[in-house]
């Protein structure tokens, strides 16, 4: 799954993204262009998406800028910083989450991103 990028767009903020050769990532591919809108938790957006699978290879901590989904919520969710079950500085969600791609750039720029924003999740040209 080479060359598989995204773009996030939310507000005035326009990020790219790499997704990795996961099932998880093909199914998310497959369903774009997505659109919902932001709840947050921490340094953490999440949203329902059309997309419904199972943990895969999920992890319970991440890093900053990871991609995951988070299956008991059909969630796509970007880490950008810690989140209230975090411990002391590991990024945790809030239950495992499966892996499948990454924020290309700083993702501390969702920071000024506030619950109820859109978000636009598309192929990049």
């Amino acid at each position: 799954m080479l060359d598989k990028k995204i773009t996030i767009t939310v507000k005035d903020i326009k990020m790219g993204a790499e997704l990795n050769d996961s099932n998880t990532a093909q199914k998310i591919w497959d369903a774009l262009p997505i659109e919902g809108n932001v709840n947050t938790w921490g340094d953490e957006i999440y949203f329902s998406i059309p997309v419904n699978i199972g943990l895969e290879n999920a992890k319970a901590v991440v890093l900053e800028g990871d991609l995951g989904y988070w299956p008991p919520g059909n969630a796509f969710c970007i880490f950008f910083g810690l989140t209230p079950a975090s411990q002391v500085d590991e990024v945790r969600p809030a239950s495992p989450v499966n892996i499948f791609g990454k924020v290309i750039g700083d993702p501390k720029v969702f920071k000024k991103v506030s619950s109820g924003a859109k978000i636009i999740i598309e192929k990049s040209e």
